[in-house]
């Protein structure tokens, strides 16, 4: 669980977990490059907000955050 307000917690719905993921994307349809959002994913839930975002076609950088 996360104990601080700057530690990031996964995105996933429900889910409190502290976050070793950050997933970079954004909606080519909407956005150019310079606007990315972000959605940070525990382990449990990477590959699923991976698949999610990858699924519309939007382009996801997945980059490991330092411990």
């Amino acid at each position: 669980m996360t104990e601080n307000a700057e530690t990031p917690v996964c995105s996933s719905r429900g889910c409190r977990h502290t976050a070793a993921w950050m997933l970079k994307w954004r909606n080519p349809r909407l956005h150019g490059p310079e606007r990315v959002k972000r959605w940070a994913a525990c382990d449990e839930h990477l590959e699923a907000l991976r698949s999610f975002l990858t699924s519309r076609g939007f382009p996801c950088e997945t980059v490991k955050l330092d411990d």
